[in-house]
């Protein structure tokens, strides 16, 4: 695929706190790209700096290999579709998707055709004389992007357009936006803070931090290879525990010593352990690799969600068959479901289910304070 946009050692600041520190980022033609992160980790400033809407301190953005840092928004070949759609409630849904082509001067025939074609392809055939004011929220947001892609912008940039949408309706729109791109072949850059939204849609995750760049590649990549704890916490559950490569395929955890699949390490270096709940068999507690008693357990719908203690250590599992609180149980291991990661500025930051039951506990002390 062709390169189309370059960020190159962008850094941002406001009022002298620093947004995006040094960040360089490829982005492809035809390319389903989501930058993915916490609030405040610059995601939303990398779109707005890519759209026109802010300028970098430093670094350059490049479109097809020319630099517009300096180029307004509506010079560039790029549209938005923000949180809030923008639609104007004085129009129809035919002159809302419009407007573009009759600012333009687009002869009446051809408007009207565009018009059918977007329209067709957001299914809202039919909907031409509605109000926009008398839409769903997910129809209002097929009319802002049937309006930002009827132009043929190669680049269409969204800002969270889910975030307002119930959650049956966003997951319809998940697969519909999806279908959209691969139909139009437009490279979509979305912005979003749900982990799941990422991993359904994007050819390409960017997961962002602190206005840095933790890791880039597809779901698959950002979900079974987290490069570090960061990651490891924020794309779905995960247990993550100090353990040492005591050397290739060798890793020594929670008082054990498991085989994996990981090489490349020093000997006895300290690493970050992370096994996902879903890849641990509970067993009998004879036969675990680790052994535990069960602290709460929660039903999910399609499994339960186990919070187990070993050796002071809270794991999650994720399984399909019960057990109760307070029954001891054992852990089996499968060496490819354990990954091991470098240890990173957020080592021993997350991991242990232990902390959210503890500010549940502390919420509680509180209230119980207050009504006393």
């Amino acid at each position: 695929m062709d390169k189309i946009i370059e960020l190159k050692n962008i850094t941002k600041s406001f009022d002298g706190d620093t947004v995006l520190d040094n960040i360089s980022l490829d982005i492809y033609d035809n390319e389903f790209i989501t930058l993915l992160g916490p609030s405040g980790c610059g995601k939303t400033t990398t779109l707005r700096l890519i759209g026109g809407f802010e300028t970098p301190d430093s670094g350059d953005v490049l479109f097809m290999g020319e630099r517009i840092n300096d180029v307004p928004p509506h010079k560039r070949n790029v549209n938005t579709v923000f949180q809030k759609y923008a639609l104007f409630p004085h129009l129809n849904v035919f002159e809302n998707v419009a407007f573009p082509l009759r600012e333009k001067k687009v002869p009446k025939d051809e408007i009207e055709a565009r018009v059918d074609e977007m329209l067709t392809m957001v299914a809202l055939k039919g909907f031409e004389n509605r109000s926009v004011t008398r839409l769903s929220g997910g129809q209002q947001q097929r009319v802002a992007i049937a309006r930002a892609l009827i132009s043929h912008p190669r680049v269409l940039l969204l800002d969270e357009p889910l975030a307002a949408l119930d959650l049956k309706l966003r997951k319809d729109m998940q697969q519909e936006l999806k279908n959209i791109q691969k139909a139009t072949g437009i490279t979509f850059i979305f912005v979003t803070h749900d982990q799941e939204e990422a991993l359904s849609m994007s050819d390409t995750i960017v997961v962002m931090s602190e206005g840095r760049i933790q890791q880039i590649g597809t779901s698959v990549d950002i979900y079974n290879e987290p490069q570090n704890a960061f990651v490891a916490d924020f794309i779905g559950e995960s247990n993550i525990l100090d353990g040492v490569m005591l050397k290739d395929y060798s890793v020594t955890f929670s008082g054990q010593t498991f085989q994996c699949l990981d090489t490349g390490f020093d000997p006895n270096e300290a690493v970050d352990v992370v096994v996902r709940p879903e890849d641990v068999d509970i067993v009998p507690p004879e036969k675990g690799m680790l052994q535990g008693v069960v602290t709460s357990v929660t039903f999910m719908g399609v499994h339960y969600e186990v919070i187990v203690d070993i050796r002071g250590f809270k794991w999650m599992i994720q399984t399909t068959d019960f057990v109760d609180v307070d029954e001891r149980i054992g852990l089996y291991i499968e060496p490819d479901a354990i990954h091991v990661m470098k240890k990173s500025e957020y080592s021993g930051m997350f991991g242990d289910y232990s902390s959210f039951s503890n500010e549940l506990d502390a919420l509680s002390d509180a209230e119980s304070e207050i009504e006393e």
